[in-house]
């Protein structure tokens, strides 16, 4: 039985979020389609899960198969009956043990909004438009307190699908809110840690907009973090501003996306 990787990118628009689902459109659903085509049936695991509308730029998919078929082979084939708005960007054999999910070691997301009062029509599907200037510098030092360990019982959905999950505790390794140096009108946030709540990110990146907007004190996302209660926080980001950008896993070897391309300039879930 061999196992294959595959690291790939997607523009989440026209997808329902990853796992297939019965009637809708969903990454996961397009590709064990084209796999079923090529290799036979196969059963997927995503390295980070993405909701309805939220793009990729570095999300890894792992799955088993006895399929003798050659990985770059395999690429070619999968590229040319996948829709235009998803990519395979490398498809390669792995050991055994691997499984993108269970052996992830973090996830990285990007979050991108057009900041200006004139509408960014040709990437509106990509950025959260918000016409009010915003305190980037505020938001920055506010989201500081996210990195470590902690319970972000605050920053997840109400009702989770997370529920089930023994503790809501996550470790953060970085959390930063900056100007993009090449287009002023563009604000990112970044954050990596080695797993998410349901919805976390998009709650994380909610709550610092109402701190840039002079909404809430910079000290607010601690108060936040410290509650422990969805209420406490701001609202949920909308999911089109959201980007997956890499996948880190023990081998050193993490998905092709390091940061956001120029191409994209402008978007990140687990699912987010």
């Amino acid at each position: 039985m061999r196992v294959v990787r595959i690291d790939l990118e997607y523009d989440g628009a026209g997808f329902r979020g990853f796992a297939p689902q019965p009637g809708v459109r969903t990454v996961g659903g397009e590709l064990q389609s084209a796999l079923t085509r090529l290799v036979g049936e196969v059963r997927l695991s995503a390295g980070g899960r993405t909701d309805a509308g939220v793009h990729a730029l570095g999300q890894v998919v792992s799955f088993a198969t006895d399929a003798p078929r050659p990985v770059g082979e395999l690429q070619r084939a999968l590229n040319a009956v996948l829709g235009e708005d998803l990519y395979v960007r490398t498809v390669m054999e792995v050991d055994e043990g691997f499984d993108a999910r269970r052996s992830a070691r973090s996830r990285r997301y990007g979050y991108a909004i057009w900041n200006s009062s004139r509408p960014n029509i040709w990437e509106r599907h990509l950025m959260w438009h918000i016409d009010d200037p915003l305190d980037v510098m505020a938001m920055a030092e506010a989201c500081e307190v996210l990195v470590g360990r902690h319970d972000f019982a605050a920053f997840r959905t109400h009702r989770s699908q997370d529920d089930h999950e023994i503790t809501t505790t996550r470790r953060v390794q970085t959390a930063k809110w900056y100007r993009d140096e090449a287009r002023a009108e563009v604000v990112r946030f970044e954050i990596e840690a080695d797993a998410f709540l349901r919805h976390m990110v998009r709650t994380v990146v909610g709550s610092g907009v109402r701190v840039g907007l002079g909404k809430q004190p910079r000290d607010s996302i601690a108060r936040m973090l410290a509650a422990g209660e969805r209420a406490s926080a701001g609202p949920t980001a909308p999911a089109h501003g959201l980007t997956l950008l890499g996948v880190t896993y023990d081998d050193g070897i993490p998905a092709p996306a390091t940061s956001e391309p120029d191409r994209r300039s402008s978007a990140e879930g687990e699912l987010n």
